[in-house]
């Protein structure tokens, strides 16, 4: 694989894009403040009339994930618009409301993430009457593990019940530590023979969503080699990147936060998740 070149900002590439597709957590905040350098190239990307659309696997609606924001201190001059998955996930959901669906998720979380699911239809059930799973996250993202799940999964991916995962992320950096995902549980799942359907990253409906969003905002006809996706994630942000013939930059200020060696570590860590990226900064800035 070709290893990434590595520029000192955005500035010195910026002119080789008409518009950048943006992942969120990890790339311009870490779940409790911003990443201000972030937030500063993306507004000055912005500034040369270029668009910017933030993808994120988030699994609620953009509008949620746009309420976080001020609190953050992520400022609204550094993007145009929001893909998230879960408003990819709603769109799946619609079509298979009323279900019955049996819900996996943060019970911390539930007022929050249940806007997800307001005007659906969708009605929620045990495991046993449900006619496909939705899952959001873990019961508690803090102190459980995927594998605590496995048991529970066993069955109902026997039955060959749907999953819909409404976040693909595998981990998230919560400040200074990581916390497991939905996208953790549906790789169990899938690991004991259930299908699993992924609305998010690196999957196509969520890129769909974002052209979509440019396409709304008067940039109809991007070619895909002039778009740039920016994230953090190898498993979602580079290889969805690499699956839609899109150039990406990869950012260590999320799951890869290496003090030293930056260019090493980063080049071996995307040889070992077999996705390519076109560039790496340790974060972004201009």
């Amino acid at each position: 694989m070709t290893a990434p070149l590595f520029p000192a900002g955005l500035s010195e590439i910026h002119d080789r894009y008409d518009a950048i597709l943006c992942d969120v957590w990890g790339v311009i905040h870490n779940g409790r403040e911003a990443f201000h350098d972030a937030c500063d190239a993306l507004a000055a990307f912005r500034k040369e009339g270029k668009p910017v659309i933030l993808v994120t696997n988030a699994p609620v609606q953009a509008r949620e994930v746009e309420a976080l924001f001020p609190g953050f201190g992520v400022r609204r001059d550094c993007y145009n618009a929001i893909a998230s998955s879960g408003d990819a996930t709603r769109l799946v959901i619609d079509e298979r409301a009323p279900g019955p669906a049996y819900r996996l998720g943060t019970d911390n979380s539930w007022e929050r993430d249940n806007t997800l699911f307001v005007g659906s239809g969708l009605e929620f059930s045990e495991p046993e009457n449900a006619a496909f799973i939705v899952a959001m996250g873990m019961r508690d993202q803090a102190n459980e593990h995927p594998e605590d799940y496995r048991e529970e999964l066993r069955p109902l991916a026997k039955r060959g019940l749907e999953m819909i995962c409404a976040n693909p992320d595998i981990q998230v950096r919560v400040g200074n530590t990581l916390q497991w995902c939905a996208g953790a549980i549906a790789r169990i799942y899938e690991e004991e023979g259930g299908p699993v359907i992924y609305p998010g990253k690196p999957h196509d409906a969520i890129y769909d969503l974002a052209e979509q969003h440019l396409a709304r905002l008067g940039f109809p006809d991007i070619p895909r080699s002039r778009l740039l996706a920016i994230g953090d994630g190898p498993i979602t942000d580079m290889k969805g990147a690499n699956h839609r013939g899109m150039d990406c930059l990869y950012v260590g200020t999320g799951l890869n936060q290496s003090a030293s060696n930056f260019e090493a570590s980063t080049t071996e860590l995307l040889e070992r998740s077999g996705v390519t990226a076109t560039y790496a900064m340790p974060g972004l800035c201009w």
